[in-house]
């Protein structure tokens, strides 16, 4: 479903602020796989994700989703088939506008615009389904502005609204950062049910290594640009964060490189 072929970024070229962000980086995900990504600060994590939805061009290499070759592709192209949740609550959503108007939009993401009703009864009785999914009674709030709802309940909306399409590959950057323990254990055990459910490809950055290990299939880390770290099925399901922070230190070959993990 995502095939990353060698793919390189380098941001301010020439200047002294010159920062090598991905060197040849390459990887393949299965359909329905749910890999979580996990390294330091300035390991490149974001910016492989903001690669793979085309907020920037990458400077070499290829981009594919299922099996389209997308790397010239605008970001606003490649958010017909894409989801995405971003670490900001704020993000995501429209304020101004209520629970259903949001779903909506979602809901006729990549579709052509016409005059008619914009919500259809039959909709709504959708939209309080999904939404009675989540337990946190927002079925019953369906016109309430999206600016009055907590942060979990927030980012828990997007994640409905990126995934209600079924999009080909869901991206999760750091999504529960900014929550409060307890509203991000909900938010995750929300984020396993709808891409388990629906069989997702997901990408899911956490700065957290336990949520890294008990979330997904499959993990990877990166390091200055590049994977060091790759593992799934057993292996995964056997690790602890010891067994992480010895893998890294010895892919990585540094001791300050854990160091830098432990304290992001």
């Amino acid at each position: 479903m995502l095939e990353i072929q060698n793919i390189s970024k380098t941001f301010n070229h020439n200047t002294v602020n010159e920062k090598v962000a991905l060197k040849g980086l390459s990887l393949v995900l299965k359909d329905g796989e749910f890999v979580t990504v996990i390294g330091g600060n300035g390991a490149g994590k974001s910016t492989m994700l903001n690669a793979v939805a085309g907020v920037f061009p990458v400077d070499g290499g290829r981009i594919l989703i299922g099996g389209d070759d997308v790397t010239r592709l605008p970001e606003y192209k490649r958010a017909a088939f894409i989801g995405r949740v971003f670490q900001d609550p704020m993000m995501g959503t429209a304020a101004s506008m209520g629970i259903e108007e949001n779903l909506a939009l979602a809901l006729r993401r990549g579709q052509k615009r016409s005059l008619r009703w914009g919500i259809s009864q039959k909709e709504r009785g959708q939209y309080r389904q999904l939404l009675a999914s989540l337990g946190l009674g927002l079925e019953d709030r369906l016109t309430t502005k999206v600016g009055l709802l907590s942060g979990g309940q927030r980012q828990a909306l997007t994640l409905l609204m990126a995934t209600i399409k079924k999009p080909r590959l869901l991206l999760l950057d750091e999504h529960t950062a900014a929550l409060d323990p307890k509203t991000a254990a909900k938010v995750l055990e929300t984020t396993d049910l709808i891409v388990n459910r629906d069989k997702l490809t997901t990408l899911m950055i956490t700065h957290n290594m336990k949520d890294a290990i008990v979330h997904g299939n499959r993990l990877i880390m990166l390091y200055e640009g590049q994977i060091v770290v790759d593992v799934a099925g057993e292996e995964k399901k056997r690790l602890t964060v010891e067994k992480l922070l010895e893998l890294f230190s010895r892919a990585s070959g540094s001791d300050e490189a854990e160091d830098k993990l432990v304290l992001s």
